[in-house]
């Protein structure tokens, strides 16, 4: 099998070769090139140790050097370049104690978590694949290198990521490695949080966002999202739906495009349904409230896997108006992009859409046509320039202070009367208007 390696990857494997050294591509750059994708990065290994590595090239610096990674600069971009080593005793499901540099390809490469993250590659030798990498490509399996409960032992956070290539690749957890996830699952509570979130979202971004189910049967989301798995277990006894919480999230979540936002909210808008859940008389289930909770749950779990402060805003207020709705007029369009945001509307109503795609049949006809009616409407306000929020106003507070009023509380309040007048009727939206109704 041939590979196309960057001009600036063969210089360096070249470079490496040329002074006695072994020195290869190695991972998910070998990996992807075999899927045909475009790698992220090009990581290379080699025999030479960090100090030797370095004498042969100008500009390097020091990226881990403790576990044998350096970086050569060639021009503007950065390679990591990473010594052959095998890792010692882990104590804490994610680091090794030390890490002993060694010689021999095949030893760097057993440590490696899956089979086909475990081959490498230069243009002299070819493919190097000890453990079956290529085959399990072609047969679309996940697999880890040797004994799958070694592999998880040494670091819990492979459990997930062979979820997440699962996702992104659309391939199969092998039986063996899928048994490890399962028994060595309780050992992500060791791992940090922001290492959990990293993962979560290259699977909830991927073309299968629906692997937490996979997840969920493994006894993995457990261990960091016990909401979820309530929600797997609530069902919805009402015409409108034809899921348990969890499945009508799953299929949410693959209706909607692969967006941070959006994903994040599909995935939480309905996570306080099982809090909320009664029966009445006749068996139907009512989940009144639940998007409330769901926003203060929401704001929890992004808050607890350490989500920055922009995307916990913006998900949290979707979460909570995921099933606003409003009559199909112009004027409550308007005052629901005011509620929502301008910016956060047009997301909004991809969330109501996807939401509703993932209910049942029952009177989705009349709702998918109310969405509908509300972009055409949003689109047209948008075109129209109208004002929707006190920024667009046509008057501020210095004009209100020029006009005789005292500053102070009053002038907050007097903006948002004339801020309700525009959305009323957004013609009203001249400074000479406006200040006609104090």
């Amino acid at each position: 099998m041939r590979i196309k390696l960057p001009d600036k990857v063969n210089t360096i494997i070249h470079t490496l070769q040329s002074h006695g050294y072994e020195a290869y591509a190695v991972g998910g750059c070998v990996r992807d090139s075999i899927l045909g994708r475009r790698p992220e990065d090009w990581d290379i290994t080699t025999s030479a140790m960090p100090e030797e590595t370095k004498a042969l090239f100008s500009h390097t610096f020091d990226t881990g050097i403790a576990h044998g990674t350096i970086t050569v600069l060639l021009g503007r971009e950065g390679f990591e370049v990473t010594t052959y080593r095998i890792d010692g005793k882990y104590e804490d499901s994610r680091h090794p104690t030390e890490v002993i540099f060694v010689r021999n390809l095949k030893e760097d490469l057993l440590r490696r978590d899956f089979t086909i993250n475990a081959m490498a590659y230069n243009e002299d030798d070819g493919l190097v694949d000890i453990f079956g990498g290529l085959e399990d490509i072609e047969q679309g399996i996940i697999r880890c290198v040797g004994d799958a409960d070694a592999r998880f032992s040494e670091d819990a956070l492979r459990i997930l990521r062979g979820v997440r290539f699962a996702a992104q690749l659309g391939f199969q957890i092998e039986g063996k490695t899928r048994e490890g996830m399962r028994q060595l699952a309780p050992a992500l509570a060791k791992i940090s949080a922001e290492r959990i979130q990293t993962e979560l979202m290259k699977t909830l971004l991927s073309p299968r966002p629906d692997m937490l189910r996979e997840a969920y049967v493994l006894g993995i989301t457990k261990e960091f999202l016990p909401e979820f798995d309530l929600a797997m277990e609530t069902g919805q006894e009402t015409p409108h739906h034809m899921y348990t919480v969890g499945e009508h999230i799953l299929h949410a979540l693959q209706n909607i495009r692969s967006d941070r936002a959006l994903r994040l909210t599909m995935l939480l808008h309905d996570l306080g349904k099982p809090a909320k859940k009664t029966i009445d008389e006749e068996g139907i289930a009512h989940f009144k409230g639940h998007a409330e909770t769901s926003r203060k749950i929401a704001r929890e779990i992004l808050r607890r896997l350490k989500f920055d402060n922009a995307t916990l805003h913006s998900v949290e207020k979707l979460v909570y108006y995921h099933d606003y709705r409003m009559p199909v007029t112009e004027k409550n369009v308007r005052r629901a992009m005011n509620k929502i945001g301008k910016d956060l509307f047009p997301l909004y109503l991809e969330v109501r859409r996807a939401d509703v795609l993932a209910q049942s049949i029952y009177q989705r006809e009349e709702k998918l046509a109310d969405i509908d009616g509300a972009e055409d409407l949003y689109q047209k306000i948008v075109a129209a320039g109208q004002c929707v929020a006190l920024k667009d106003l046509a008057v501020t507070g210095k004009d209100l202070i020029a006009a005789g009023m005292e500053p102070g509380k009053e002038i907050g309040e007097t903006l948002n009367q004339l801020l309700g007048l525009v959305l009323e009727k957004p013609e009203l939206n001249t400074k000479e208007e406006l200040l006609k109704h104090i």
